[in-house]
C-alpha cells in the first residue's frame, strides 16, 4: 500500500463537474493499493497519516499533525501509484490490487481514518474520472508505503 500525501492550503476533487471531496488545510493522499495488500496495511499507514508531523508550529518547525492543526484529509485512490514504466513507454499495472480488493481496502481504509481522525475526511469516487486540483503549502510531499510482509 501506497500513500503521496501532499500538505495542502486547499485541495478539492471534482467529477463530472461536481465537487465529491474538497478541504481547506490539510492532507491530500493519493492511495493505491498493492495486489498483495491486507488491512493490516492500511491500520498502519492511516495511524501514520493522521500523526505524521508535517505542519508548522509556532517556532516555524515541522511539528505538528493534521489531528493538531484541525485540518482536514481528502484521500483519492490511484491505482497508477503501482505502474512499472521501466519496459517500454507503456506503463504497467500488473502489481495494482484488483478493482474488487482495492475498492474494498480503499473503503476500509476511509472507514478506518474516520475512526481515528475527528477532522473532515473527504474522498474522491473509487475507479472514477476525477479532476483533482490543489494548492501544495510548501510544498511538502511525503510518499508512505507499507508492503505486506507475507
Amino acid at each position: 500500500m501506497k500513500l503521496v500525501i501532499q500538505r495542502v492550503s486547499e485541495a478539492k476533487v471534482e467529477i463530472d463537474g461536481r465537487i465529491s471531496g474538497a478541504i481547506g488545510p490539510g492532507l491530500m493522499v493519493l492511495l493505491a493499493i498493492h495486489k498483495n495488500d491486507e488491512e493490516e496495511q492500511l491500520k498502519w499507514l492511516a495511524n501514520k497519516l493522521v500523526k505524521l508531523r508535517i505542519f508548522h508550529d509556532d517556532e516555524g518547525k515541522m511539528n505538528r499533525s493534521v489531528a493538531d492543526t484541525g485540518g482536514g484529509i481528502l484521500v483519492i485512490s490511484q491505482f497508477t501509484l503501482y505502474g512499472d514504466a521501466r519496459k517500454g513507454t507503456r506503463p504497467g499495472f500488473t502489481e495494482s490490487a484488483p478493482p474488487e480488493k482495492a475498492e474494498a481496502l480503499y473503503d476500509a481504509f476511509v472507514a478506518y481514518v474516520k475512526t481515528i481522525f475527528s477532522g473532515s475526511v473527504q474522498t474522491g469516487e473509487f475507479a472514477a474520472m476525477m479532476d483533482v486540483s490543489l494548492i501544495n503549502s510548501g510544498p511538502v510531499t511525503i510518499i508512505l508505503e507499507k508492503e505486506n510482509e507475507i
